[in-house]
């Protein structure tokens, strides 16, 4: 599922922005996009898309929801019926009978044009945020996550009618779940459809209702669903649950859930990639002489072999400790970034030795108040650091 652009960029205007400027910037572009009159490829979807965000941003509720969480916040909360219901439109456009765009644009919105409402029609898509460690994201998880999803009912089974009647077809749209009339605007005369208000685009109606959803035919209820995480997975990662979303509405198939997976960084280790990096202290000997140093992974120990005269930030690959390949067999390699750690104090007896290594070096043994060829390696790793 492709990523929605920002509400306040789809209407061009600022996040301060206020409620009548809002409702010029929308007026001037659902004017331009709206399908009666712009006869151009896509503009019925942009005309939609104006308009879910003008819906959302008109509503103070919705809009502070937006602001803190972005469409996480919407999408999921309220279906799209209730993004739209509150939304001005009459006011705008003149409404029903009023010569304008109110009641066409809850049509092209919601499917009326060129298809029955009361036909079979997807569930909405939904979608949650997961925050796991980075040792779930390198072993990979299973966890149950709750989900409050709109489903239908499982006493009337959807149809919103009490077990043992039926819903009737609408008198009033015959079925359709719509109604068609003509309106005329500053732009000449137009014919809009729009949900019919007997059956509210449904299209049957019923006598008797159904007791444990009232006669909607869905009812929400939270449902546990068990989320498998891949090893290896990346940090703001998408994954799709197929059929977890809500549910269809006349025997249409539910939609999908959406899973955002954020990892939390690790104290010690750094993902580049599908490599990991990690820092590794070692003394000044171990760096001068070399040694055999035992190196931490995200799952085990490793013996690592460091070469005499290692210097400091010498980085060593050990192969195949890195992040595993999500599409693929084998994992990436661990990087090992050796930091030369120089003791801050010294007896008497290392500072005697290390004066005469610097004799034997060719340099000349320094008082005890000077520097000699310890604390300039001191002073040389400080201004590496």
């Amino acid at each position: 599922m492709a990523d929605k652009r920002d509400y306040y960029e789809i209407l061009g205007v600022n996040k301060d922005v206020k409620e009548d400027e809002l409702k010029k910037a929308y007026r001037k572009l659902a004017l331009k996009y709206h399908p009666d009159r712009n006869k151009e490829a896509g503009a019925e979807e942009t005309f939609k898309e104006i308009s879910e965000a003008y819906a959302v941003l008109s509503d103070q509720e919705k809009r502070t929801k937006y602001d803190q969480f972005g469409h996480a916040g919407v999408d999921g909360r309220w279906s799209q019926e209730d993004i739209f219901r509150g939304a001005n439109f009459e006011d705008m456009f003149g409404g029903s009978g009023g010569g304008g765009f109110g009641d066409s644009i809850f049509d092209i919105i919601f499917g009326g044009r060129g298809r029955r409402r009361g036909g079979p029609q997807r569930g909405s898509d939904l979608r949650y945020s997961m925050t796991i460690s980075f040792e779930d994201a390198f072993h990979g998880m299973e966890q149950k996550i709750s989900i409050p999803r709109t489903e239908n009912c499982s006493v009337c089974k959807g149809s919103g009618a009490k077990p043992g009647t039926e819903a009737k077809t609408c008198g009033t749209c015959r079925g359709s779940g719509q109604t068609t009339s003509a309106q005329n605007t500053p732009f000449g005369q137009f014919m809009t459809t729009s949900t019919c208000p007997t059956c509210r685009g449904r299209g049957k109606v019923v006598d008797v209702p159904c007791t444990k959803c009232h006669g909607s035919g869905r009812v929400q209820k939270k449902r546990k669903i068990k989320i498998k995480v891949p090893a290896g997975i990346e940090s703001n990662s998408r994954m799709r649950v197929g059929g977890e979303g809500e549910h269809g509405t006349a025997g249409g198939p539910p939609g999908d859930l959406f899973v955002d997976i954020y990892v939390k960084p690790h104290k010690t280790f750094k993902r580049v990639g599908d490599d990991i990096l990690v820092e590794n202290d070692i003394s000044f000997t171990q760096a001068a002489l070399g040694d055999e140093i035992i190196v931490s992974t995200v799952d085990e120990k490793v013996k690592l072999k460091v070469p005499a005269g290692t210097q400091t930030w010498a980085t060593f690959r050990v192969r195949g400790k890195g992040m595993p390949y999500m599409h693929g067999h084998g994992q990436g390699d661990l990087h090992v970034r050796m930091n030369v750690k120089v003791p801050k104090k010294l007896s008497l007896k290392q500072k005697e030795v290390l004066r005469e290594f610097a004799r034997l070096s060719g340099e000349k043994p320094a008082k005890e108040n000077e520097k000699g060829l310890f604390e300039k390696v001191v002073d040389g790793v400080k201004e590496k650091i």
